[in-house]
């Protein structure tokens, strides 16, 4: 009952994540942040069982910072991806965390962007856009259709917008709100943070 879509283009990526926080068929509330900032130019949205999530993003999220302080330099967005695939498949046949994500990066100024997917599995894949959750069955088309490398951000942000748009019209579930981070050379920001208005 829960959406995640990502798109990287040359210099930045965009993450969108619906809002909602539910249990079974409950929604509890509807401006749920799941955004997990790992690093300066590094972040990672998770859906799933919310008893997995929230301690496993957190989980990531100070061991990240921990490598930079031990070490001294930042994890590039790749050495990140497969940093959080090791944890998920140690504890796949131990206590398994239920969780998906998509990681999205900026390894500065000559590395450039990046966009990882990865489920509960632990299967995780490069892709230049990804989606999870019931919102994939019919976003997946459209970013398929329209995806372009050299989008611009304002474009990219549209394009993510035509895919909440549709599945606000089609998915039986409610999710009015979602919120989209723009990560790039300049950091990790938040660049729209209300209702996505449906397209006629």
């Amino acid at each position: 009952m829960e959406c995640l879509l990502g798109v990287c283009c040359r210099d930045f990526v965009v993450l969108a994540a619906d809002c909602n926080a539910g249990r079974s068929i409950f929604v509890m509330k509807q401006d749920q942040d799941k955004l997990f900032k790992l690093d300066d130019r590094l972040a990672v949205v998770v859906a799933g069982e919310s008893g997995d999530t929230t301690p496993f993003g957190e989980f990531i999220e100070k061991n990240v910072q921990l490598y930079k302080i031990r070490h001294g330099y930042s994890l590039s967005t790749h050495s990140a991806a497969s940093f959080v695939r090791k944890q998920l498949a140690d504890c796949l046949r131990r206590s398994p965390y239920f969780v998906n994500m998509l990681i999205g990066g900026h390894d500065g100024y000559d590395g450039g962007a990046a966009l990882y997917f990865m489920d509960y599995l632990a299967t995780m894949a490069k892709v230049p856009f990804g989606a999870h959750g019931y919102g994939s069955y019919l976003s997946l088309s459209i970013l398929d259709k329209y995806y372009r490398e050299d989008l611009t951000e304002q474009e990219a942000i549209e394009l993510l917008g035509k895919c909440i748009a549709e599945i606000q019209k089609r998915l039986v579930l409610n999710m009015p709100n979602f919120k989209f981070h723009v990560i790039d050379k300049d950091g990790v920001r938040v660049v729209r943070d209300t209702a996505v208005e449906m397209e006629s």
